[in-house]
């Protein structure tokens, strides 16, 4: 028979052992993990999206970067030659093409007028007080010689700061001393050195164009030049006009011999180039591919399967083998060099398309793909390559508003595991006050137990 203090004790779970703070930190644990593992999963998915379109978007940088720095080596442009350098040598000047090839003939070279002076063996004697006019292409200057620079030194630096493009310098050789008067090169920059008053002895110094007392040792001339037969003058031996965009630098006369100034096209480097470029385009879809991939289910999909902006950044990249790089021509796209897009979306190049390209016509290969002057219409491909990327990562394109929207979702995740936080703190000191409660009210229903087993004791007892 079980006895009456018995059945109460049961009832009440008094010695029971039961561990109220153990069974809190279950019922609370049971309630967050659910909740906290599924929010978790999402922060981790949304962090391999965020890293995987950061990702994307910093292999296209590297690659544009990379297409840009290799171009603008000169291993990778045409490059105007001269097939004498030492009749005249050629380099580029930026902002255009030039026009070649071309027949050049140098037929006189550029010269300065130069004078000198009789020698005389005491240089510090003075010269004498008086004044010269100094003209020059229709310009002129009064030089003056006073007691505070009667010398060949201060006469040299009065002609010097007239500014009109003579240059005097005092030499001083195994002859003597002499003052030697050097103008700029070509016919119009002759000049003549008279004297407007003064002592006899500045007569020493004077040249009226024809005669006087120096010497003149080189007649200022122009260069003269026939570029396909047509004669043209200029005043120095560095031509910049002749043919536009292209730098002459004339070394040698040569009258009858003509030249030739033409572009050496760098055929080697653009084929190299295509076929680095496919490479290094494959390798960035291939990863996009994976990125975007769809499997079976989620486990098996690529982490932006479905996300709009890593279609468009594979719509944009393969809108680049059939965009122009020229205007005019046999050969305006990367398709008509050979280059095909396979249906992933990788290339493949036929090498032999692409050879007979280049030989076929290297300059416009040449300019199609790194032009001297890029532009819009004529972007090059490191240009092309540049547009893509701005259009990629513009401020309001796909690829920002897909990186704003996984930043945001971040943020709320943050905040919802905070708030779980806060949620179970107050779970779990509500738990914990209703069993405190519960604890309470067992130890007086102990004592009213207590007080009951003496009663049935004594009950018992007395019925004995």
């Amino acid at each position: 028979m079980v006895s009456v203090s018995s059945s109460i004790s049961t009832a009440l779970g008094i010695g029971s052992g039961i561990d109220t703070g153990s069974l809190v930190s279950s019922l609370v644990s049971a309630t967050r993990d659910p909740k906290e593992s599924a929010i978790n999963n999402r922060q981790s998915l949304n962090s391999a999206r965020i890293s995987a379109l950061a990702s994307a978007s910093s292999s296209i940088d590297t690659f544009a970067d990379a297409l840009n720095n290799l171009l603008s080596s000169s291993g990778y442009a045409g490059a105007p030659g001269s097939n004498d350098p030492s009749i005249a040598s050629v380099s580029l000047i930026p902002g255009g093409v030039p026009a070649l090839p071309v027949q050049l003939e140098v037929e006189q070279l550029a010269s300065a007028q130069v004078l000198a002076s009789t020698p005389v063996a005491t240089p510090a004697a003075a010269l004498g007080l008086g004044a010269f006019t100094l003209t020059v292409g229709g310009q002129s200057a009064t030089i003056d010689i006073t007691s505070a620079n009667n010398s060949y030194a201060g006469l040299a630096s009065a002609i010097n700061a007239a500014g009109l493009g003579v240059t005097a310098t005092v030499v001083t050789d195994n002859q003597g001393t002499r003052l030697v008067m050097k103008g700029a090169s070509g016919g119009a920059n002759s000049f003549t050195f008279t004297k407007d008053s003064g002592d006899a002895s500045l007569d020493a110094f004077t040249w009226d164009g024809a005669t006087g007392g120096m010497a003149r040792q080189a007649q200022a001339r122009d260069s003269i030049i026939l570029v396909d037969g047509v004669r043209q003058f200029y005043s120095s031996n560095t031509i910049d006009t002749a043919v536009a965009h292209l730098r002459i630098d004339l070394n040698k006369a040569a009258p009858g011999t003509q030249i030739t100034l033409a572009s050496t096209e760098p055929t080697t480097s653009m084929r190299d180039l295509v076929v680095e470029f496919v490479d290094a385009y494959n390798t960035m879809m291939k990863a996009l591919n994976t990125a975007t991939a769809t499997g079976a289910d989620s486990s098996s999909s690529g982490v932006l399967n479905g996300e709009s902006a890593a279609r468009d950044m594979k719509r944009q990249l393969s809108r680049m083998t059939s965009t122009a790089l020229a205007t005019s021509g046999n050969y305006r796209t990367l398709v008509d060099l050979g280059v095909k897009t396979n249906r992933d979306g990788t290339l493949t190049l036929d090498t032999k398309a692409l050879d007979v390209a280049i030989a076929a016509d290297p300059s416009a290969i040449t300019q199609m793909l790194n032009p001297a002057v890029a532009s819009t219409a004529t972007p090059g491909l490191a240009g092309l390559m540049d547009q893509v990327r701005d259009s990629i990562q513009a401020k309001d394109g796909a690829l920002a508003s897909a990186q704003a929207k996984y930043n945001a979702l971040a943020e709320k995740l943050t905040k919802q595991l905070e708030k779980l936080d806060e949620q179970m703190e107050t779970y779990e000191a509500r738990l914990t006050a209703t069993y405190s409660e519960m604890e309470t009210r067992l130890a007086a229903l102990k004592a009213t137990q207590s007080y009951l087993d003496q009663q049935i004791a004594m009950w018992t007892k007395s019925d004995d």
